[in-house]
This record gives structure tokens, C-alpha cells and sequence, in this order.
């Protein structure tokens, strides 16, 4: 007599155990077939291959499924043929819920065509509602679970039971039933083709070409599919068979992004502020409380895209050195943030540090001004991981107001920014203003407010000219207004930052910060610029989304984006985009004069010093300086140009000047340029000139530049920075050479000094 295996007793179809604990592969231990993992560092192309992540799973190890990348093939199947019982069973511990715009399904395992109505999924609609669908003739069934949602960052059991012969369908969430769907009784679920998917959707949507949504992200282990309805008794039974391995409390999953999954990718900056990984645009909320810095900065921990916005939260001692914690702001289903956490600032009210950000929810007050506070006070937590929203908005946009130049663009009210001067708080909020001829310009909208709740509409801070510049933008984004210090006659000054923003085209999008240097007036309300046409900070084209504090020490510090400029595929295979500058100060210079320079904590930043030289000519120079090679460099150089009109540095260079980038400045326009015409063989990157204006107003050029991978960021004579990026295609492009047009015997390097820089992560 055949003796059945205990698989065949129990109906097991197919089961992943994903207690491989390594490597790129997970075994179907019924089939014995073995299941490439799909992940986008297997052959990575810029870092040496890695497997995918296992963690610590209820049983053994788990998988991690990194929300866009990671997915699994059986080619076998469950379905090929019609059944009228089936039952999944699996773990999951999500990181984060994907974005899911139209409320498509996120797959744990499927395999169904939707358009043929075939087969079934199971996964997670938005915020962690479970569904559950199932071919039945021609029609579609869902089971879905409203009132009970799947959390993140904690272990689920998650089971779906359909019955075809007894006609219910069924769900349970950590082995209690949470729903039930009567069917036609017996039916049969309608067999599929399609492979059996784990982690992503047969039919998963493209973005962009590149971008595949509705994957799964966070842990997941223990999958069994069977081919017999599970009763509640067996559901109950196995939940408690996995708790009881624990002692009845299940283990927290470690869900954080690890760093060094990047390790080795030639273009990803070691000491620059980053992002853990994945999705990052404007770090903002600069923060010092109780003897730490922290820094807010928007986030998708889903994948490196823009979707669903978190507010990523790291803490330093010395806004070099960063450490992860949890993200500060998750999106909540039904509350104000629904749609996304975005940009905002942070402060200390009366000891407590506050949130003040822009909540979106999906409503006709889409953008509304929210808050939340930390519960240090109670929990008494330095690194300020816990926060609690405010129920309400504390601002939000009046369709009703009228300015001397026309009315705000309603719906375009975001970013907020908040100070207090003695007894009164301000706050200015990103809008435009538009009249019956069109956009008049951007604007900062200001309130005034005594407790911080209850905020009164006040007037515009200031109003762009769009028709005189219409580089500033119809739409402001977050404005930033801060005291920078003293004039010659002792009057103070105050700086006011934006990112313009466009309901169209055009070339100066994406690309710059504009400010104004004036006066600011409290009991007028008035900042009166000193100039009417806006300045630059920074000339090159890859510093956007300002943000900014007065620390301790009295300095006023800018904090920014630089912006990528790569495809979304490069973006997509390296698994991150975007980082953030340098932190700087500006300040006031003895000329009266707007400067600005890399804060002089980045010191902690230096290795071995290459090269200290003085009073050479720039063969000679350039004969020591052939020695030299790196891509983590601060490089400190004084030039006096003599009769050349052109005179600079070469960097990332290649030792035959195949790819290469040149930063210098040109006497005759007085103009800080940067080439990129070769600065990588990659043909889809941009390339040209860029730069602006700027005055040194001396012979000798001085220039700060610090190279990271990527990141060129570069600041001369206290005046003006440019930032930038290359990507060399290219191992060797490693090399320096100081450079100049014509009469190069006439160019004296006065100064040269070169350091490695180390890691601060």
C-alpha cells in the first residue's frame, strides 16, 4: 500500500518556506523546483552582484522584498486546471504601503489575467487592506477587510480561504476571521496561464517605461498555497503553532534600509547627506534639540521614485555624520496626510519640537498646512522618534483672498515656513498670484499666529515679477526667510529663499534657488529687498529645494537638494536617486555682499592630505599633481590667472582626457563655468555648460571643491557656490589637471592643498 506524503495529506500545492537564508534563488518545496529571485543587484552594473536581503523571519529566515524590484516566478503554477477549493496562507511585515493612485492591488502572490478574468491575487490595497480575488466564471470576486488593516513594521498572518463547493470566500488576519463573501456554490475558479507571481502583479503597471508598481514591499515567510478550503479551526491551530515558538510575542522585524547595499556603486556619495536608500527630493526641517541636529527630508521607502512621500528623519552631532532612525511622518488612511507627507520646517515650541509640513489628503483643500508634535516630554526619547498629528489643519488656503496684484492660485499652497520673534510666530506659505492677464508671480503668503494653532492671514511677504523674470517662477515652493546678518551700518538682513515652480515648461525648471537680500520690518510686516532682480546662490544647475535654520552657534545654515539629472533607468537599476548638498553658511561679507561657504565641520571629513604646495607654476603643479587620484577629494586652490583669459581645474579626468569636466572661471565675462561636454561617454546624460555670474573682484581665484562619486560642489571666493554632477563611465576617470586657455607660463598657482575625505555614514 502507497503511503501519502504529509504535502498530499494537507492538499499542500506549493510552499516557500524562504528559509534558504542566502543566495538568489527560493525553493517550491513541493514541486522541488528552484525559483530565481528577481532583484535588481543580482548583475548589478556599477557594484560588484549581491544577493538579495534575508532577514530573521517567524520561521527561520525571511525574505525582503524591496517594494520595486524584488519579485519571484514559478512557471508551474497552482491553477492550470479548474478547482473549486483553495486556501494561501503566508507572513508578511510590510515596510511601507505603496502608493496605489487608483487603488490597484499590491500582490503578495497571484496568477490571474484581469482583462481575461482568470485565476486569482492576493495582496494589499491601500493602507494595508487586504483583498482577495478570485475567477469564478467569467466573473470576479473580491473579499476585502476594511475595519482590519495589515500594519507596517509588524509580523501579520495572513490567510484567504475560497470554497467553491460550499460557495463563501473568507479572511483571516492572525487567525481570526475578519471577513466573508458568499459565492455561487459549486463553482469553480477559473484556471489561468499566467506564471504564478510572488511579490509582484501579473499585471503590474509601468511608469515612465521603467518603473513597475503594485510590488510588495517589506518581509514575507511562510507561503503555502492548498488546493482544500482551510476551516477556522486549521487557520486558528497553525497561527498558534508560530506564536508559540515565540512564547506567544512574535519578534520585531527589521524592516530599516541597510546602506551598505550600496557599497561599490561608483557614482552613490559616501559623505554627502543621502538618503538610507531609495527615493529622497529636499531635505528641510533643520532642527537642533537638546544637543542634536536632525534633518526632515522627503522619502519613498517603496522604491526610487516619487510616490508615496514619508518624512525620513536622520540625527547628528555635527550636521556631517548622520544617523538613521524611523521615519518621523508615515501617510495615514483617512487622515490629512493621506496623499502624502511634503515639504515643511521644523522648530522648538516651548521645549517641544514641532512639525509644521503639508498634509495632503486628496480634497478639494488638497494642500493644506498640518502639525505634529514630538512626544519627547512624555517618553523623554532624544532621538525624537515619535510624533503625534495634529487632528486638523492649522492652516488652510482661503479661496477668498485678494491681493493688490490679483489672487493666489488656489491649490498651489505648500511648504510652510515658521519663526518666532518675541511673543508672535510667522509663517509664509509657496503660492502665486494670478490676475485676469495670467500668473503675476510667486509669493510667499504669510500668517500670524500666538499659540501656533490659531493663524490669522496677513498679506504676501513679497510678489515675483513672472512677465520681468520669469526665471522666478508663477508658483513659489518653499520659501525660506532668515537673518543672515549685519550690514555695514548695523542693520540687520534678512535672505529670502525660493524654488520656482512652472504649470508648464520651461528651461529654468528644476534647476535653481532664487533669493532676494533686503529688510525686514515686524511691525509692518514688510521685507523690502535690497534689489529688485533675484540672485543666485548657486550657479550651477543641480542645487534646488532650499531649507535653513540659525544653529547654535549663530550661523545661518542652508540646507539642499542636488538634484541627479540621470534617466529613470540608471536611477532604477542603482536603487536610489538624489541626494542632498553640502550644509552651508551664508552670511554677510565686509563688501556688503551676500557669501556663502561649506560649514567648517567638514574638516572631521579629512583622510590623508595628498598635496600641500604654494607659488608654483602649473607645469609644476601639474607634475605633482599627476600622482594624484580620487573621487573623494576636497581640493583647496588659489589661482592668479595672469594673462589667461580661462583658468581652472580638470576633474574626474581620464589619463588620455577622454572623459573628463572642467570647472573654471572666465575673466573676460566674469563667469563661473563648469564643462561637461566630456564628462562621461554615457550619450543619454547632459551635457554643455553651465554656470552664471560671478564678480571675485580680486586677481587671485580661490576655490573651495569638494568631489563625492557623483557630486562636484564647488565654491569660489566666499561668493558664489556650483553645484554639479558627472558620472564617468569610465574605472580610470580619476585624474587632475589644472588648466588654462592660452599663456599658461603666466598662471601662478599660489595655493594648492588636497585631502582624501572619508565616509560619514
Amino acid at each position: 500500500m502507497e503511503t501519502k506524503s504529509i504535502n498530499e495529506v494537507n492538499n499542500l500545492a506549493a510552499y516557500w518556506s524562504f528559509d534558504e537564508a542566502q543566495g538568489k534563488n527560493v525553493q517550491n518545496k513541493i514541486t522541488k523546483i528552484n525559483n530565481e529571485i528577481n532583484y535588481v543587484f543580482n548583475d548589478a552594473k556599477y557594484k560588484p552582484s549581491s544577493n538579495p536581503i534575508w532577514m530573521e523571519g517567524v520561521k527561520g529566515s525571511a525574505l525582503l522584498f524591496d517594494g520595486f524590484s524584488t519579485w519571484i516566478k514559478d512557471n508551474k503554477g497552482v491553477i492550470e486546471n479548474k478547482k473549486n477549493k483553495l486556501s494561501i496562507e503566508v507572513w508578511v511585515a510590510p515596510r511601507c504601503h505603496e502608493y496605489n493612485e487608483n487603488n490597484n492591488i499590491t500582490a503578495i502572490v497571484n496568477q490571474h489575467n484581469e482583462e481575461k478574468v482568470e485565476g486569482f491575487i492576493l495582496g494589499l490595497r491601500a493602507f494595508g487592506v487586504i483583498s482577495f480575488k478570485v475567477a469564478i466564471s467569467g466573473n470576479w470576486y473580491e473579499i476585502c477587510c476594511d475595519k482590519k488593516t495589515i500594519p507596517i513594521n509588524k509580523w501579520s498572518y495572513i490567510t484567504a480561504v475560497y470554497d467553491g463547493e460550499l460557495g463563501f470566500m473568507e479572511l483571516y488576519i492572525n487567525g481570526n476571521k475578519v471577513s466573508y463573501l458568499e459565492v455561487s456554490k459549486n463553482s469553480f475558479l477559473t484556471p489561468s496561464t499566467e506564471d504564478l507571481i510572488i511579490g509582484k502583479s501579473n499585471n503590474a503597471i509601468k511608469l515612465e517605461e521603467v518603473y513597475e508598481v503594485g510590488c510588495y514591499c517589506g518581509l514575507m515567510d511562510e507561503l503555502k498555497i492548498y488546493n482544500k478550503a482551510l476551516t477556522s479551526e486549521e487557520i486558528s491551530n497553525e497561527y498558534n503553532k508560530y506564536l508559540s515558538m515565540w512564547n506567544g510575542q512574535l519578534p520585531q522585524p527589521n524592516l530599516s534600509i541597510d546602506r551598505n547595499i550600496y557599497e561599490g556603486d561608483k557614482h552613490r556619495p559616501i559623505y554627502h547627506f543621502i538618503s538610507p536608500g531609495y527615493w529622497m527630493n529636499e531635505p528641510h526641517g533643520p532642527m537642533y534639540f537638546n544637543g542634536q541636529y536632525h534633518l526632515f527630508f522627503q522619502h519613498n521607502p517603496h522604491g526610487p521614485l516619487w510616490r508615496q512621500i514619508h518624512w525620513g528623519h536622520v540625527v547628528s552631532e555635527d550636521m556631517v555624520h548622520w544617523r538613521d532612525v524611523p521615519c518621523a511622518l508615515v501617510p495615514e488612511k483617512g487622515k490629512l496626510d493621506e496623499k502624502g507627507d511634503w515639504s515643511g520646517c521644523a522648530i522648538v515650541d516651548d521645549g517641544i519640537p514641532t512639525i509644521i509640513y503639508t498634509a495632503g489628503d486628496g480634497s478639494i483643500y488638497s494642500q493644506c498646512v498640518a502639525m505634529a508634535r514630538s512626544t519627547f516630554k512624555e517618553d523623554g526619547d532624544n532621538d525624537l522618534i515619535n510624533w503625534v498629528k495634529n487632528e486638523i489643519p492649522i492652516i488652510i488656503q482661503n479661496k477668498n483672498i485678494k491681493t493688490e496684484k490679483g489672487e493666489p492660485h488656489f491649490g498651489q499652497f505648500r511648504d510652510p515656513f515658521v519663526w518666532k520673534e518675541e511673543d508672535t510666530y510667522y509663517a509664509i506659505v509657496g503660492s502665486g498670484i494670478k490676475n485676469e492677464n495670467g500668473s503675476v508671480g510667486g509669493t510667499a503668503l504669510m500668517y500670524t499666529s500666538k499659540d501656533l494653532y490659531n493663524w490669522k492671514y496677513e498679506k504676501p511677504l513679497f510678489v515675483g515679477d513672472y512677465i520681468k523674470y520669469p526665471k522666478t517662477g508663477e508658483v513659489w515652493e518653499l520659501p525660506v526667510f532668515l537673518p543672515v546678518g549685519k550690514d555695514g551700518k548695523g542693520n540687520m538682513k534678512y535672505i529670502l529663499l525660493i524654488n520656482p515652480w512652472f504649470f508648464s515648461y520651461s528651461p529654468y525648471n528644476v534647476k535653481y534657488v532664487w533669493y532676494w537680500l533686503g529688510n525686514w520690518d515686524s511691525d509692518t510686516l514688510t521685507f523690502t529687498p535690497d534689489t529688485e532682480e533675484p540672485e543666485l546662490l548657486d550657479v550651477g544647475e543641480h542645487f534646488t529645494g532650499p531649507s535653513g535654520m540659525v544653529d547654535p552657534k549663530g550661523r545661518t545654515i542652508i540646507f539642499s537638494i542636488a538634484q541627479g539629472r540621470r534617466t529613470k533607468l540608471d536611477e532604477i537599476q542603482s536603487g536610489w536617486a538624489h541626494n542632498g548638498g553640502l550644509p552651508v553658511s551664508i552670511f554677510i561679507r565686509e563688501d556688503g555682499r551676500l557669501g556663502i561657504e561649506p560649514i567648517s565641520e567638514l574638516e572631521s571629513l579629512r583622510g590623508l592630505q595628498f598635496l600641500n604646495i604654494k607659488n608654483k607654476t602649473m607645469e609644476e603643479a601639474n607634475r605633482e599633481l599627476s600622482a594624484i587620484k580620487g573621487d573623494c577629494l576636497e581640493i583647496q586652490l588659489e589661482l592668479d590667472g595672469g594673462s589667461a583669459d580661462e583658468f581652472g581645474i580638470k576633474l574626474r579626468r581620464t589619463p588620455d582626457g577622454e572623459e573628463e569636466t572642467l570647472l573654471y572661471y572666465k575673466k573676460s565675462t566674469k563667469e563661473f563655468l563648469i564643462n561637461k561636454d566630456k564628462s562621461s561617454l554615457n550619450p543619454e546624460l547632459q551635457k554643455g555648460i553651465q554656470g552664471g555670474k560671478v564678480n571675485i573682484d580680486e586677481d587671485t581665484l580661490k576655490l573651495q571643491i569638494y568631489l563625492d562619486k557623483s557630486m562636484i560642489e564647488a565654491y569660489v571666493n566666499k561668493l558664489k557656490g556650483l553645484t554639479s554632477r558627472t558620472y564617468p563611465t569610465r574605472e580610470d576617470a580619476l585624474e587632475l589637471l589644472l588648466w588654462a586657455d592660452s599663456n599658461i607660463e603666466t598662471v601662478k598657482v599660489k595655493s594648492l592643498k588636497i585631502w582624501k575625505l572619508n565616509s560619514a555614514y
